[in-house]
């Protein structure tokens, strides 16, 4: 039977700008791509973050119409968390010009009843500290995934550490695991990032795909990404990446997932996050369903099988 998820994180308003378009106040911030991406798979998610006074309802109202609950969503007399930032010609590159923290800056985490039975917990990029007391709270949890990014491993390295102890899944991408792990060796950063606690490592590689480490030696997947004619806006594709695999997870009962479980996993997280990039926001995301996810599913294997 499927099982219950909680996604905490960052609910922000995004300013985005892309060779393409340009739009203001969208619906962004970790926990409400993973959310939605977890709620294509399994309702209802969920969801544990803040916003401010501005917070636009239509985003709210979106969010509950697809099973996210939003018990754990506090409201604050402050502004919302904002983020402003433009993608480049290749898409691979942007520019942050603006993080406004706002209601984020002495915000701590607080689940309500529901989220604490949740058997899958996802901790989405936030300050390790705030995911820390989160998973604290997370009594119920059999599984417990993390997401992070360079900015937490420069100022916050040693609260990193300890969260790495505590979770059973790390998900970062390939330039921030190089960085954490000390080396220019995709596959000696996965490694070396278990040894610091996680039973399993997925690294990101954006348009190549990602690496799935396991327990023995030979547990190791690599997965292809979904191919794109063309990249509308990348942002919010790895926190739908990780939402992805825990929506999946949680409709299909693994709460204790073996190695075999993740691959597929990945690969549902992997298809799923092919849709955030090929609208603004959320805007393709919200709409997708698990039929939607099968069908793309079903071409990735297409593409990517072979007679040795």
């Amino acid at each position: 039977p499927p099982m219950s998820v909680f996604i905490a994180g960052t609910v922000a308003l995004d300013n985005v700008k892309t060779p393409h378009d340009a739009q203001e106040n969208l619906l962004g911030g970790s926990a409400a791509y993973a959310a939605l991406a977890a709620g294509i798979f399994c309702q209802p998610v969920d969801l544990v973050g803040i916003i401010g006074h501005d917070f636009p309802e239509a985003h709210l109202r979106l969010l509950e119409s697809r099973g996210i609950r939003l018990d754990g969503l506090e409201r604050s007399s402050g502004e919302s968390f904002t983020w402003s930032g433009e993608y480049h010609d290749d898409m691979n590159s942007r520019t942050t010009h603006k993080v406004a923290v706002n209601v984020l800056e002495t915000w701590q985490p607080k689940l309500p009843a529901s989220a604490r039975d949740a058997k899958i917990a996802v901790l989405a990029n936030m300050s390790p500290d705030n995911q820390i007391q989160a998973l604290e709270q997370a009594s119920g949890a059999d599984f417990i995934a993390a997401d992070t990014m360079d900015l937490w491993i420069s100022i916050a390295n040693e609260r990193l550490h300890d969260l790495l102890k505590r979770i059973d899944l790390l998900v970062i991408n390939d330039g921030e695991a190089k960085e954490f792990a000390g080396t220019t060796n995709l596959v000696e950063a996965g490694r070396r990032l278990q040894a610091k606690g996680p039973r399993f490592v997925v690294v990101k590689r954006g348009e190549h795909g990602s690496f799935l480490f396991g327990e023995k030696p030979e547990d190791f997947f690599a997965c292809s990404a979904y191919p794109l004619d063309s990249v509308f806006d990348p942002t919010g594709a790895g926190d739908s990446f990780l939402g992805g695999m825990a929506g999946w997870l949680a409709a299909n009962g693994h709460t204790k997932p073996s190695f075999a479980h993740l691959k597929r996993a990945v690969v549902h997280g992997s298809v799923t996050a092919s849709f955030t990039c090929e609208a603004f926001s959320t805007h393709k995301l919200q709409t997708v369903t698990a039929l939607d996810v099968k069908a793309r599913l079903d071409q990735l294997k297409h593409y990517t099988h072979f007679e040795a």
